[in-house]
């Protein structure tokens, strides 16, 4: 299965073969041996490319996520054995809403918990971590691709428009989408988008642009809170769906370590008055604050 996916994103035998560290008519009896077992064609061959048939199509829908599930399960069992176990907590620096050490210190103070190793990750890759086993669980925002994880909304809190200092509402007691000219559909990627499409690596680069006058952006109010920049005006947005923070975990995991770390994250969350109960109260009230 792993020489077929080669095989499939390579579309070439010859550069699959490569990759894989092997020769090359050992692939193509594999690959053959595979089709004659399934009773299906894979691949559709010609002298210059290889392109897999609409079976090939299905099977490495499948294939992918089952051979992930494989090397996680390789991953985690070998952390397992380790002498000094510990839950990994994936998580992007400053994306925390303000609670990863009141989290870390209610799991500290917990007599049988599992003790929790921060894993810093980058924009969108904490559940690929989850799905690999790089990562027991992840402290994130929605929106994120759901497949093969469960989670808890742990808080949620207003997102504010990041505007240069200078800008006509930056000094506004608040804003609308409308007049940032931002859809509803655009407001929970709009930073990551934003970072993509503007040719920088991160949030600081992107607000030292922000304060230059050549973008905005919206971010969740903790997020904002730990970037304060003379030249970037932080004002609420009056109809922005509010931001979500999640714990997530994979979908078939039994760790006692995670569930601990669970219930110490939803109950910091709600000590600080984060959780759903602030969303149903309305989150309008915190923004006119």
């Amino acid at each position: 299965m792993r020489y077929f996916v080669a095989v499939a994103e390579e579309r070439s035998f010859t550069r699959a073969a490569g990759r894989l560290g092997i020769a090359g008519p050992a692939l193509s009896r594999a690959i053959r041996n595979l089709e004659a077992e399934l009773g299906v064609r894979l691949f559709e061959r010609s002298t210059r490319v290889v392109e897999l048939t609409e079976p090939g199509a299905v099977l490495l829908a499948q294939v992918r996520p089952a051979l992930e599930a494989l090397d996680a399960a390789v991953r985690r069992a070998v952390r397992a054995s380790a002498p000094h176990r510990s839950v990994l907590l994936a998580v992007k620096a400053d994306a925390d809403g303000g609670l990863l050490e009141d989290i870390l210190a209610a799991v500290a103070a917990e007599p049988d918990a599992e003790p929790v190793a921060v894993r810093l990750c980058g924009w969108r890759e904490h559940t690929r971590l989850l799905r690999t086993g790089e990562a027991d669980a992840a402290l994130m925002f929605e929106p994120y691709d759901p497949g093969g994880i469960d989670a808890d909304v742990v808080a949620v809190e207003p997102r504010v428009a990041a505007l240069p200092a200078d800008h006509a509402l930056a000094r506004a007691p608040w804003v609308r989408l409308a007049d940032l000219g931002i859809g509803p559909e655009e407001v929970g990627e709009r930073a990551e988008r934003d970072i993509g499409e503007q040719g920088v690596h991160d949030l600081a680069q992107l607000l030292a642009l922000v304060g230059l006058g050549a973008t905005m952006t919206l971010l969740p109010r903790s997020v904002a809170a730990r970037y304060p920049r003379q030249a970037v005006a932080y004002v609420p947005v009056e109809d922005c769906p509010p931001a979500r923070l999640v714990i997530a975990w994979p979908e078939r995991s039994r760790s006692r370590g995670v569930a601990a770390l669970v219930r110490a994250t939803t109950a910091v969350a709600e000590s600080r008055g984060m959780g759903t109960a602030a969303e149903a109260s309305g989150i309008w009230n915190e923004i006119r604050r």
